[in-house]
């Protein structure tokens, strides 16, 4: 059955992994829908010509002109469905109320925490906070995980609780955790009822073909230079293997931007085995997946999904990554990568070394498995019928 769908997404001020993952979806969608979209920007809210910060505060939790464009995409589109991927600042928890009030079905996507986490990801000052999925977000509030502002963090805690409190989110019929952890853990702790939220992992176009097998003998680091990536651990790994093997450690490579690329720096003058790359893309993107030996991912927060892992894999490389969220369902350890524990430097650096001591055959056949699964558990045409499988019953009761 083919559906209207709107498909709303508050972009980011910096480019990044969920606005990749929200045009894919779209363009997925667009396969089978009919596909129309309501798109707001976080840059319409820097200067020049923003509203103030005063008007901002006002703003966050209610933004009529937000709402405004939204109601007009919907008389513009009569959509069965909308799908919610982030909304703020810009759109607000307004579009919540006017989809309740016009009785259309939300589905909302959840690419990380929020509305349950001020910060989004349930991480500050290098340890795990459980306690926003229960209500309580004073430490984040505290710590400014929003923005690195505790003011503007305090206006998020004051909004989710307002939120949760309105009943607005009754109009989101089923929330889409894009893992089995994310899904878990939201029950877990009684955020969501089961019954109202699924897991469906994003889908991957992989190339028709396997790359040429390339192995120039360096691990790569794909993504944002902070914390919650595991930059620290990830470069104290590389000291330790560095002090342990000599001449003889193989070569990291550190691609991406972020607060953390000083410290990066730093670790690079002493150990002329860690190079950053800086950020990277297209063609230079595409040589370093083709080219590494594996890729690492040692990420301390509870990763949502991870799609450096699908990109290693279309490239037939192992993957190294910690055992944090959904990485622990798409890294099978032995059969395409290895898993370590989060912040575990040890037990990374002996992951390294059992990759190093496999023979290139033994290296390809991790790859190859990492192919073979994304292949098999990624199809767009899989994940199509998935998706349809979960909204169509929300439509037909609707109507």
């Amino acid at each position: 059955m083919s559906l209207s769908i709107l498909n709303v997404f508050n972009r980011y001020r910096s480019f990044g992994g969920e606005e990749y993952s929200v045009e894919r979806i779209r363009e997925h969608l667009r396969q089978r829908h009919e596909v129309s979209t309501c798109s707001f920007d976080s840059k319409e809210w820097t200067p020049p010509g923003a509203p103030g910060k005063i008007a901002q505060a006002g703003k966050l939790f209610y933004h009529p002109e937000g709402k405004r464009r939204f109601e007009a995409a919907v008389d513009a589109a009569q959509p069965d469905v909308a799908v919610f991927h982030n909304i703020y600042p810009v759109g607000s928890p307004a579009l919540y109320h006017s989809a309740l009030k016009r009785k259309l079905p939300v589905v909302q996507f959840l690419h990380n925490y929020r509305p349950f986490s001020v910060g989004g990801s349930l991480y500050s000052r290098g340890r795990i906070l459980s306690d926003p999925l229960h209500g309580r977000y004073g430490t984040e509030v505290w710590e400014g995980a929003w923005m690195g502002s505790v003011t503007r963090s305090a206006l998020m805690a004051v909004l989710l609780k307002l939120l949760h409190r309105s009943g607005w989110l009754d109009s989101v019929k089923t929330w889409i955790a894009i893992s089995d952890f994310m899904r878990e853990r939201l029950i877990a702790a009684g955020a969501v009822h089961p019954e109202r939220i699924v897991t469906l992992r994003h889908a991957w176009d992989a190339m028709p073909q396997a790359p040429e097998k390339v192995d120039a003998g360096y691990y790569l680091f794909l993504g944002r230079l902070i914390e919650e990536k595991g930059l620290p651990m990830l470069l104290k790994t590389w000291d330790a293997l560095h002090n342990q093997l000599g001449k003889n450690t193989p070569r990291l490579h550190i691609a991406g931007e972020g607060p953390l690329a000083g410290l990066v720096a730093q670790h690079a003058r002493g150990n002329p085995f860690i190079c950053a790359l800086g950020t990277v893309g297209g063609e230079t993107k595409k040589d370093q997946l083709l080219r590494c030996r594996a890729v690492v991912i040692p990420s301390v927060w509870w990763e949502p999904l991870g799609l450096v892992t699908y990109e290693a894999y279309d490239y037939a490389k192992p993957v190294l990554a910690a055992r944090s969220g959904g990485l622990g369902e798409t890294v099978l350890s032995g059969n395409t990568g290895f898993l370590h524990e989060p912040g575990d430097v040890d037990g990374l650096t002996q992951d390294v070394l059992n990759l190093e001591a496999m023979s290139p055959t033994q290296r390809a056949a991790l790859g190859s498995s990492g192919r073979h699964w994304l292949r098999q558990e990624t199809a767009p045409t899989v994940w199509l019928r998935r998706f349809d499988q979960i909204v169509n019953p929300l439509v037909a009761k609707g109507s």
